[in-house]
């Protein structure tokens, strides 16, 4: 049921050859409903909210006045409300900070996460079983909403009991290969520390450069137009021997020194093998040897990420 995926032949991780599904409880849901919520939240994230209709969906972050994000998130239109996808340990400060000026307008916002159960599809053929099934990215079909990340690649939002006729894959082999798409998992060690375009964010239809003002617009504008940023989201590969956290500071080797480059954003790890992301320098060498400071013995390489950076 399974094969080795050909680039990482050196850890266990393996990839379905069979539409499998992954229960993705570290996920939650942010509403918005009211007459005005596409006007507010618009107002307030940097992707292009208004041009969505019910059943699109894209990236965005939600970021301080100074461009630093408290969310980064998947947003998903529907007739009735908005949708922010996003872990759920971002949620206590991410709602604070989005409900701030919402007293202004006719919005209401919601965690809504306990009312639903969000579910991770992959593998080969699941493109065409969700078509078997009449499911099409973004629909609300019998009841479970659906949203298309990439080639047999799906999140559901309540349809356990449509997948209970699928195998069920390890909740931590998801993450890992979201850490593989180059995706921008935040969590909140990290929350308030990075501007959206060090996490990719413009790489993947995250950000609009054409809408109008947002929270923190100015300084991702200027990142853009004034090459005010040089860090960006990159995925390693490696091994350790101790158990490691989110937020783990990575080392570069120069010569027979080792200096602090980064931390870790997202992390999957199984026995000794790790995959991560990490915002590091965007002149890093591919050749570029790292470790964890928590883990001495421990060493990293760059892997190439599987879409083409801008500014």
């Amino acid at each position: 049921m399974f094969t080795l995926v050909k680039k990482m032949t050196h850890t266990p991780l393996t990839l379905p050859t069979t539409p499998t599904h992954y229960s993705l409880p570290r996920l939650g849901i942010i509403q918005l409903e009211g007459e005005e919520r596409v006007k507010y939240l618009h107002s307030q994230v940097t992707c292009d909210v208004q041009s969505l209709q019910p059943g699109q969906h894209c990236l965005g972050g939600h970021c301080d006045p100074k461009g630093k994000l408290w969310n980064a998130f998947h947003l998903l239109a529907l007739e009735h409300a908005l949708y922010l996808i996003a872990p759920q340990d971002l949620f206590p400060k991410a709602l604070a900070e989005l409900r701030k000026y919402a007293v202004f307008s006719k919005v209401t916002i919601t965690d809504v996460s306990a009312e639903h159960a969000l579910s991770g599809v992959t593998g080969n053929g699941t493109d065409q079983w969700m078509a078997n099934h009449g499911i099409q990215d973004g629909t609300l079909t019998n009841g479970h909403l659906s949203l298309q990340l990439a080639s047999d690649r799906w999140i559901l939002i309540d349809a356990i009991p449509l997948l209970a006729e699928l195998p069920q894959g390890e909740t931590a082999d998801w993450w890992a290969m979201e850490i593989l798409a180059g995706q921008p998992i935040m969590s909140a060690v990290h929350q308030g520390e990075y501007i959206p375009q060090m996490l990719n964010l413009q790489a993947l239809g995250g950000i609009s450069f054409r809408k109008g003002c947002y929270t923190g617009q100015e300084t991702v504008a200027r990142a853009k137009y004034r090459g005010a940023n040089n860090r960006s989201l990159f995925i390693l590969q490696g091994q350790a021997q101790v158990p490691l956290k989110l937020g783990a500071t990575l080392e570069l080797q120069l010569g027979e020194h080792w200096k602090r480059i980064g931390s870790v954003i997202d992390l999957w790890q199984k026995g000794e093998h790790v995959l991560l992301t990490a915002v590091l320098p965007q002149e890093l060498e591919p050749s570029a040897i790292l470790r964890f400071k928590e883990d001495e013995h421990s060493r990293l390489r760059l892997l190439p990420l599987p879409y083409a950076l801008n500014d």
